[in-house]
């Protein structure tokens, strides 16, 4: 959850975190959700950022604040998909631990898009937050990207589209009831 970005304490956003493959095991065998959870994958994509260790202790600072709210530095190995660089044996990411309170679990696809949808913190909206970071994921290559966040993001679409055109309809007929339409007998008729 996002409490300080993309969301509020009284409607937290919801962000993507990292879990263990085994934790996820566990996720998927006790979920009792609609939309069954896609397969585990055995590489997770992302990027890694060399910080010249004159600006380590500020960049450091900066980000646990910005990631305070919901996430532990853990270290990882990082192996770039360049097979010509070597792998990163001790690489700082954080992440969202299942102990976390503002870890959420498995929640029905269908709702979670709702509430992507129309939760919005200082950062702004979660469904931007969404999209961003589904085409960074995109972005990073051929074989990246994730089902998950792929359908997730799909799904919001689809109620933003869905709002769009409910807001359009309601629009014109609006529009047709206060007399402005030079065909109102025709408009009427349709509605």
């Amino acid at each position: 959850r996002s409490e300080d970005h993309r969301g509020t304490p009284s409607s937290p956003g919801r962000v993507v975190t990292l879990i263990s493959k085994s934790f996820y095991n566990q996720l998927v065998s006790s979920t009792t959700a609609d939309t069954p959870l896609p397969p585990p994958s055995d590489h997770v994509w992302g990027a890694a950022y060399r910080i010249p260790p004159h600006h380590v202790q500020e960049v450091q600072a900066y980000l646990d604040i910005r990631e305070i709210n919901g996430y532990s530095v853990q270290y990882t190995s990082f192996t770039p998909a360049d097979t010509s660089l070597a792998t990163i044996e001790r690489c700082m990411v954080y992440i969202g631990l299942p102990s976390n309170p503002q870890f959420v679990g498995v929640q029905d696809a269908d709702e979670l898009a709702r509430h992507i949808w129309s939760s919005r913190g200082p950062s702004g909206e979660n469904r931007e937050y969404l999209f961003m970071l589904e085409k960074a994921l995109k972005g990073l290559g051929e074989k990246a990207g994730d089902e998950h966040v792929q359908d997730l993001a799909g799904r919001v679409r689809k109620i933003g589209g869905q709002e769009m055109i409910g807001a359009a309809v309601e629009s014109e007929i609006n529009r047709v009831r206060s007399g402005q339409s030079s065909h109102d007998q025709e408009e009427t008729e349709k509605m």
